[in-house]
């Protein structure tokens, strides 16, 4: 269900995208830090006992961003091309490399999962930055034009269904991110219904009378600001 959320949610900036031949003035790292979750995510479920259900959805969340970025490189220019490629290589192929490699040459079984399990829950936690931002451009502009209602709800509930099965099956790794996403998406929520009637503040009433260059840019800056994290969001 989230996966295909998150595929119709990117998929009307890459079919812009294609449709113009261009990338605008959209940007790959949001892709890449979701590739970089899903493929930990999805390294972690192969590498734990009965983690079918993390190797599915993560690994299908992981091929969905290989082709945006491959899209996306695709139309970018040379220059912004060379910048993203030496990007998704350092950390898409470099550093999940990397860490498999190391981590089953030196470590044994147990100790790879608390391992690869600290990796995934730190990418994971550091992904929430993008909510945090979202709320306080809310809080500052009192306006929740990049803070919508049904994706801070989906954020809430799919945090909320990982955390219970995090406790099902009894796994700190899955629970902590989960749950620090579940306490983020209440606040949304709580934040959506405090400011969703407010006035905006001058600023923002000051930017609405300019014309916008971009259609889309709500949905783009929506992607930067709230970000699913793998496990929990980009690709659980």
């Amino acid at each position: 269900m989230q996966i295909l959320f998150l595929f119709n949610l990117c998929s009307p900036t890459f079919w812009r995208i294609v449709k113009k031949r261009s990338i605008e003035e959209f940007s790959s790292i949001p892709y890449i830090i979701l590739l970089l979750n899903a493929s930990f995510w999805t390294y972690y479920g192969i590498i734990i006992p009965n983690g079918l259900l993390l190797i599915t959805i993560n690994g299908f969340g992981a091929t969905v961003q290989a082709i945006y970025i491959f899209i996306f490189l695709l139309f970018a220019p040379p220059n912004l091309k060379v910048r993203t490629g030496a990007l998704a290589g350092i950390l898409n192929v470099g550093l999940l490399v990397g860490t498999i490699l190391v981590t089953r040459l030196a470590l044994e079984r147990d100790a790879q999962i608390k391992t690869i399990g600290i990796f995934c829950v730190s990418i994971t936690i550091i992904s929430f930055a993008s909510p945090l931002a979202a709320m306080r451009t809310v809080v500052k502009t009192r306006s929740v034009e990049y803070m919508p209602f049904f994706l801070s709800f989906f954020y809430f509930l799919v945090a909320l269904m990982w955390a219970i099965y995090a406790v099902l099956v009894r796994d700190i790794f899955i629970g902590i991110p989960n749950g620090t996403g579940l306490a983020l998406g209440v606040c949304q929520l709580v934040i959506y219904a405090v400011y969703r009637n407010a006035k905006p503040s001058k600023s923002v009433e000051d930017d609405s009378i300019q014309p916008s260059n971009s259609p889309d840019g709500a949905l783009e800056e929506g992607l930067k600001h709230q970000q699913l994290p793998s496990s929990n969001r980009s690709s659980d």
